[in-house]
C-alpha cells in the first residue's frame, strides 16, 4: 500500500472524477437509505461521491491511508475539520462525515455500529487477488448482518494491461461475496468507446458491473 501513498504524493490519481458517479446515482435505492443513516465508504481518498451522499442527508463514514487525500477532501469542498487520534487511526471529522486515515484492515466491529450500508466504487478493484479475499473477509466481520452494499467492478483481459485497477469478473465476485453475502448483479456493459486509456492499450473490452449485496 506504499505505492498508494505515493501515489498521492505525486498527484498521480487518474481514478479521481470531479463529479458523482453516474452509478451510484442510479443504483443509490438499492441500499435502502433513509435520512441521518450512515455509508461507509472504504478507500475513499477524496471522491466527490462523498459530497453527494452528503447533499443527499446521509452520514459519511470514510477510511483512507493518506492524509493528503482526506486534507485535500475537506480544503477542496471548503469543508472545516478537525483532527483527532482514535486508536491507530487519524479521524477527520466535520458536520456528517468521519474519515479514519490509516489502514482499513485495523478497522474493529465497534467502529460500525451506525453504518446501514457500504459503497464502494473502486477499493475491490484497487486491490490485487490475495488482498481482495483478504479485502472481502474483513469487510464482513465488521459490518453488521443485514448491511448493504453497493459495489462497482470493472472486468477486462487483465493479460492485455496490467491494473490497478485489476479486473475483477463475475465469477470472482459470486466467489468472494456468496458465502457471507446474499448477491445481485444489477447491472453489466462493455463501455470501451468511454475508456480511452484502454483503447490506447488496444484492450479487447472493458465491463462495468454493479452489484448490490446484503450480509446474511
Amino acid at each position: 500500500m506504499t505505492d498508494w501513498i505515493q501515489r498521492w504524493k505525486e498527484n498521480k490519481i487518474g481514478w479521481h472524477r470531479d463529479k458523482p458517479n453516474s452509478k451510484l446515482i442510479e443504483f443509490i435505492d438499492c441500499l435502502h437509505l433513509k435520512q441521518g443513516d450512515q455509508v461507509f465508504v472504504p478507500l475513499c481518498g477524496k471522491s466527490i461521491d462523498m459530497m453527494y451522499l452528503l447533499d443527499r442527508g446521509y452520514r459519511v463514514f470514510g477510511v483512507e491511508l493518506s492524509t493528503l487525500a482526506a486534507e485535500q477532501f475537506f480544503v477542496e469542498n471548503k469543508i472545516e475539520y478537525s483532527i483527532h487520534q482514535s486508536g491507530e487511526f487519524s479521524v477527520y471529522s466535520a458536520n456528517n462525515i468521519q474519515m479514519y486515515c490509516g489502514d482499513y484492515f485495523k478497522l474493529k466491529l465497534e467502529d460500525f455500529k451506525s453504518v446501514v450500508a457500504v459503497y464502494d466504487r473502486a477499493s475491490l478493484i484497487a486491490l490485487p487477488l490475495e488482498l481482495r479475499v483478504k479485502y472481502v473477509s474483513h469487510l464482513y466481520s465488521i459490518i453488521t448482518k443485514g448491511c448493504r452494499v453497493l459495489l462497482l467492478t470493472l472486468n477486462y483481459p487483465q493479460s492485455q494491461i496490467s491494473g490497478p485497477p485489476f479486473a475483477v469478473n463475475q465469477e470472482e465476485v459470486w466467489s468472494l461475496y456468496k458465502k457471507g453475502f446474499d448477491c445481485q448483479q444489477l447491472q453489466c456493459f462493455n463501455d470501451i468507446e468511454n475508456e480511452p486509456k484502454f483503447q490506447r492499450a488496444n484492450v479487447d473490452f472493458i465491463e462495468k458491473a454493479t452489484y448490490c449485496l446484503r450480509k446474511k
